[in-house]
């Protein structure tokens, strides 16, 4: 059976965003972006959505704080885009850290039904766009947001920066 998600309403209780700084101080530089990289054509941000079950080898484990510590650990795209004069842009590594959002919503991936593909229901409550984070330029770089679901199960949702990673720099990450 597949279930209709565009009458699914649930609600979503989210914490307030915080940034998530580097376990160990990085290096405070600017770097320019490639040509490559740098094509206005690619200055936009493209939703991504992962649904995860509750799986038993997780019992007692909090996907929130995994993901949190996993970030605090790891080389990640932590910084602010800028623009130089020229219009070039340039990533401003300043060691804050990366935008991260824990939510619980009140609902299961059951609910979803068996076709976990967009248009999603709510789709704002599990990618929420914090005023200031949606742009390329004097924005954060990455913004993570990380949904409790009532059956032990968790959404992971980022916007990614198209002009700092794409679908395999996210898959090889």
């Amino acid at each position: 059976m597949v279930l209709q998600t565009s009458s699914l309403h649930f609600t979503v209780r989210r914490y307030p965003a915080e940034l998530v700084a580097p376990a160990n101080p990085t290096p405070r530089e600017l770097k320019l972006l490639s040509d490559i990289d740098d094509q206005h054509d690619l200055r936009y941000q493209l939703p991504f959505v992962q649904f995860y079950r509750y799986r038993p080898s997780m019992a007692g484990k909090d996907p929130v704080q995994i993901i949190r510590k996993a970030l605090a650990t790891t080389p990640s795209l932590e910084g602010l885009g800028r623009v130089l004069i020229n219009g070039k842009l340039m990533v401003d590594c300043n060691d804050e850290g990366v935008l991260f959002i824990e939510a619980d919503a009140d609902v299961t991936i059951e609910q979803f039904g068996d076709n976990l593909m967009p248009p999603f229901p709510c789709f704002d409550e599990l990618l929420y766009n914090v005023p200031g984070s949606d742009g390329i330029v004097d924005c954060p770089l990455m913004l993570l947001h990380v949904t409790h679901l009532k059956c032990g199960g968790f959404i992971f949702a980022l916007p990614i920066n198209q002009t700092m990673c794409d679908a395999s720099g996210i898959a090889r990450s």
